[in-house]
């Protein structure tokens, strides 16, 4: 077999796992999952016999744990949240794996950027107000400088991830009108789910008073409050 699957868990909702990623996952003997960011659900549901989670994993020990099991033909499935693409850290992970003659397969996953779109009931694309979208992170820990002063300039649909310790930083660099609409939407598709509007103005304050300190998505942008954005109406259903 000598295969790795990279597959996306979605955003949340156990039931959102795509239907190739959930037959992986039910047929995987080895499990190496997120942490936390994966519904416990997903994990629970998997016979897999060995289980890890991946927190505080270096990479020379994950990668071990699948080459080996991969190497003695077990099915070996890497759960990552959401989609494996967007801040998913797999390249890495690949490129030491396919150096070792293993190979590998990415399943992709629902975002929680497009869980956090549906939690609006908006679009982030919406004609006449944004054609764009711009994913993107502030500056922290482990990225020096950001480009949202930039990025917000532009008028297009602003999602930040990895941001919700920093609102206030991301907020202040913005360089849009504070009456800008702005969200935050708080583990998308969970059932503790959580839902804030406002303005660039004072979405973070807002956010602060509902409880929110992690595990959410900014979106700044008239898409936001799309009802009143001044959209046009798509020809297609004219």
């Amino acid at each position: 077999m000598n295969t790795v699957y990279f597959v996306g868990a979605g955003p949340g909702d156990p039931d959102l796992i795509t239907v190739k990623g959930n037959d992986l996952l039910m047929r995987a003997d080895l499990l190496i999952y997120a942490g936390s960011l994966v519904n416990p659900e997903l994990v629970a549901r998997s016979p897999a016999r060995e289980k890890y989670d991946s927190w505080g994993m270096k990479l020379p020990e994950m990668v071990g744990l699948m080459r080996e099991a991969a190497a003695a033909g077990k099915r070996v499935v890497r759960l990552h949240s959401g989609d494996p693409s967007l801040y998913g850290a797999i390249v890495e992970q690949i490129a030491e794996l396919e150096r070792d003659g293993i190979d590998v397969e990415v399943v992709p996953g629902v975002s929680s950027m497009f869980g956090a779109a549906a939690a609006l009931k908006t679009q982030f694309t919406l004609r006449g107000v944004s054609e764009s979208v711009i994913v993107t992170r502030p500056a922290g820990a482990t990225l020096e400088k950001d480009m949202i002063p930039e990025f917000s300039r532009s008028g297009a649909t602003l999602v930040v991830f990895l941001g919700t310790e920093h609102l206030e930083a991301v907020v202040a660099k913005a360089e849009c009108p504070p009456e800008t609409p702005a969200a935050v939407v708080y583990h998308a598709t969970w059932p503790d789910q959580k839902v804030v509007v406002g303005t660039v103005a004072d979405i973070a304050a807002k956010t602060r008073a509902a409880g929110i300190e992690r595990s959410a998505l900014i979106i700044i942008g008239r898409v936001v409050d799309a009802a009143r954005s001044g959209y046009a109406k798509s020809d297609l259903y004219r």
